[in-house]
């Protein structure tokens, strides 16, 4: 009896395949379009702030000085609560915590629209910054939840609004003072606020499931908490006042290693009931991430503050025309996020991040030769758009593989962990780079050009260190786990 061929088995689609054509449940982008209205409105309200305070100094009759502590006092505050974040979830839970931050947040910016004085506008911004500490980080842990493996494709997307805030947020600064009083730079967050509370309070999941009863750590908090705004209060005096005499910051920044040296300590001795467990950072993938976050932290505000700095003082531009070439480094981050999903699903986080580091690299390297050529506007805005197309494929990456491997249950520990590391990077970055340059132009009120050029120029030299670090960070990630 004849037996029939049946001919070789079918071949079964390959994993990566099978994840390109997977489809993403349309609650996932729900829940995302929702939590990533408090990022976006957290950087566009702080953008618009920034380039108001010398209007708000003079409409509300005070010094320059002290209307700067409406954006310090916010920041000092957001750095006190971000420690908080992942016990509130655990014990509150996450959708709770959201509603009531998100409620305080638009009621703050109400009371701030009322203020009739800036020590009461700084003392509200300082309690708005106390909800949006907890707003941010938030939000990314939501969507880690939400998302699972497939957080890197949802977050390009996603955090797409959230990249044009600061884009916005001159323009509409400018408009709302042209057109209507300063009150509403604050009191434009009003509608925004109240829809996007409302759509939260119908969208997001409860997650009763996933809350973990574990006490409060309360010499961690009072450790960690003034340790960070202390850091990132010093670090800014720093980068801003490197003239003066700052025996004072020297040893506020003292203080602030020294009680963060004890929570360490601390959090290594309590393990998991610390309020930052960091035994996670021994995780390989962890840490690697959180190292790559902390290095495009600093790639990102040390740019900020250098080529802004760089086009006006040595190329001697006007702001607007600087404003301009520079609006192309945020081109190209807007270019690069929505790729980064697909890109990292089939070439894995770390090359994809070692790569966005590279093209950052080869964006800011041309820079070191200043001292030497002076470049085109066009070239300019090639070199920009390339580097903001490099650090935009970092992050989302390097967030996904930080990610991948951590239980449910210990995403908000983690999410909190993963964000002081990320706040930090962008201080160390600026003050570094601010007392490197003054140095290097010396104590000279007018040095003559070509000192300045070469002040420039080397403090683009360590720049570019910071980035070859940021590729070495990057390069550390797990590759992609083999699949059977």
């Amino acid at each position: 009896m004849s037996s029939i061929d049946p001919g070789p088995p079918p071949v079964p689609a390959s994993s990566a395949d099978s994840r390109r054509k997977e489809r993403i449940d349309p609650q996932v982008w729900k829940i995302a379009g929702v939590v990533m209205l408090a990022p976006l409105m957290a950087q566009l309200d702080s953008t618009v702030v920034n380039v108001s305070l010398s209007t708000l100094a003079e409409k509300l009759d005070t010094t320059l000085t002290t209307i700067q502590w409406v954006s310090s006092g916010y920041l000092l505050a957001l750095a006190l609560t971000l420690p908080l974040t992942g016990w509130l979830v655990d014990r509150v839970g996450a959708r709770r915590v959201y509603l009531a931050c998100f409620s305080v947040f638009t009621l703050t910016s109400l009371l701030c629209g009322i203020a009739t004085s800036a020590p009461g506008l700084i003392l509200f911004r300082i309690l708005q910054g106390m909800a949006g500490g907890v707003l941010t980080p938030l939000s990314q842990m939501m969507m880690a939840r939400t998302a699972g493996r497939n957080m890197a494709r949802v977050m390009g997307i996603a955090v797409m609004p959230v990249m044009i805030g600061p884009i916005l947020g001159p323009t509409l600064a400018g408009l709302i003072l042209q057109h209507a009083g300063w009150q509403w730079i604050f009191l434009v967050n009003l509608p925004v606020g109240i829809l996007a509370t409302l759509l939260a309070w119908r969208v997001l999941p409860p997650d009763r499931d996933l809350r973990v009863r574990r006490n409060f750590d309360a010499p961690g908090f009072l450790m960690l908490s003034p340790a960070l705004a202390m850091l990132l209060h010093s670090l800014e005096t720093l980068a801003s006042d490197t003239a003066g005499s700052q025996r004072m910051v020297w040893l506020e920044l003292g203080a602030a290693l020294l009680l963060l040296a004890a929570f360490l300590r601390h959090a290594a001795r309590r393990a998991g009931a610390a309020l930052i467990d960091i035994r996670l950072f021994r995780a390989r993938a962890f840490a690697a991430s959180a190292a790559t976050q902390f290095l495009s932290n600093c790639m990102t505000y040390g740019g900020q503050l250098l080529f802004p700095l760089y086009l006006i003082s040595a190329r001697g531009y006007t702001p607007a025309r600087a404003g301009v070439l520079l609006a192309l480094m945020g081109l190209g981050l807007i270019c690069a996020f929505p790729l980064m999903g697909k890109l990292t699903e089939r070439y894995g986080s770390r090359r994809v991040a070692t790569a966005g580091a590279l093209i950052g690299l080869a964006g800011t390297l041309p820079f070191t030769l200043v001292d030497r050529y002076e470049f085109s506007d066009m070239a300019i805005c090639a070199l920009l758009w390339l580097r903001g197309t490099g650090l935009g494929s970092i992050n989302i990456p390097s967030m996904s593989s930080a990610y991948a491997d951590i239980p449910r249950e210990r995403l908000p520990v983690a999410t909190t962990a993963l964000n002081i590391v990320q706040r930090l990077g962008g201080p160390v970055a600026t003050t570094v780079l601010a007392i490197w340059l003054h140095a290097s132009l010396g104590a000279q009120a007018a040095p003559p050009a070509g000192q300045v050029a070469a002040a420039f120029s080397s403090t683009f030299i360590l720049f570019c260190v910071v980035h070859a670090l940021g590729v070495l960070a990057a390069s550390r990630i797990p590759g992609r786990k083999r699949r059977a």
